[in-house]
């Protein structure tokens, strides 16, 4: 029986395919406060500072590529069951190859109405004040901010749960209620951690510390499952 291969996957994943990092260590992200820029009171302050900013984001998504990790990931769907849980709101593991991937904190190229919620798919980089919804409604990002609900967490706590095997690939583990998702694999599971920092977790004998960058790291984890 095909072994499921769970991916939990953060912003060092994308970075090598020069996708920013979401904050610095001062806390701001490209030059903003996140508050400013990723929750609701934000955008309602400054909605066209928050509009342009996740403009420019996404320009900097369209012009990037697929690194050599998205594709390895992709690669091991043809020996293994593979979902990827991520943080990350590019579509890079799409563009990689990768055919299930579920995105915890929404997705840059798409929008949603924020009167019914309805979310549309975009096909330019530019969103703006005045774009609307086909029923007369503002578009923002379909981005889960500060203080919003993270809705897709249920399902990704049912990936993980049925997880043969959980590679965690460029995250810190500090951000919940992703970070909790690593709690929910079935006790013993085999788990990688892919970071060139390790995370500050307890050492147990079914984790395996991968402490590189993500293509580097994805790609001796691949020798690592195929020679087991």
């Amino acid at each position: 029986m095909t072994k499921h291969l769970v991916f939990l996957t953060g912003a060092g994943m994308s970075q090598e395919s020069g996708i920013a990092t979401f904050r610095d260590s001062d806390g701001l992200w490209e030059g903003h406060d996140v508050m400013e820029v990723a929750s609701p009171w934000g955008f309602e302050a400054q909605p066209d500072l928050v509009l342009d900013f996740y403009s420019q984001r996404r320009k900097n998504v369209m012009e990037s590529e697929p690194n050599d990790g998205h594709r390895i990931i992709a690669e091991l769907e043809q020996d293994f069951d593979v979902s990827v849980v991520t943080q990350n709101v590019d579509d890079l593991h799409e563009r990689g190859g990768s055919s299930k991937v579920l995105h915890l904190h929404g997705e840059i190229m798409k929008s949603r109405s924020v009167g019914d919620g309805a979310v549309y798919d975009l096909d330019h980089w530019e969103l703006k004040r005045g774009d609307l919804c086909p029923n007369g409604h503002q578009l923002r990002p379909h981005i889960v901010w500060f203080g919003e609900q993270v809705p897709m967490i249920e399902p990704a706590a049912e990936i993980v749960a049925s997880a043969d095997i959980v590679v965690v690939v460029g995250t810190s583990l500090v951000v919940y209620p992703a970070a909790g998702l690593v709690d929910l694999a079935p006790p013993g599971t085999p788990m990688y951690i892919i970071d060139p920092r390790r995370p500050e977790i307890m050492p147990k004998p079914h984790i395996t510390f991968i402490e590189t960058k993500a293509c580097e790291g994805l790609c001796r984890l691949r020798d690592m499952l195929r020679s087991a």
